[in-house]
């Protein structure tokens, strides 16, 4: 008498284990954007701090830290916020496709 093949479940997109991998994973990217926020947040002070003569020539009429606080830092964090969400997406999309191609070899 032959056996029955045990057949491959199928990943459900909205199952615990589904989630609970793709929030490690946006977790582990939310801590990289947190950690780059942080550094230009503290890397500021802490160059004025150990470099106060760079820091304080003049650039296009401003010292370079107001025009590092003043005009660079704001696009920084858009760009901090622009790759969480833009990777943040990615993650979500190759979950899905990998839930998919999944779905695809069982049948």
């Amino acid at each position: 008498m032959a056996t029955p093949t045990a057949s491959v479940p199928t990943p459900d997109i909205h199952s615990e284990e589904f989630l609970a991998r793709l929030k490690r994973r946006q977790l582990r990217l939310s801590g990289a954007c947190a950690a780059a926020f942080l550094i230009a947040l503290l890397g500021l002070p802490l160059l004025n701090y150990l470099l106060p003569n760079a820091m304080a020539t003049r650039v296009g009429g401003f010292p370079l830290t107001w025009l590092v606080l003043g005009v660079l830092f704001f696009p920084f964090v858009w760009v901090i916020a622009w790759v969480f969400i833009r990777k943040s997406i990615a993650l979500e999309t190759a979950e899905a496709a990998e839930v998919e191609s999944g779905k695809q070899e069982s049948r």
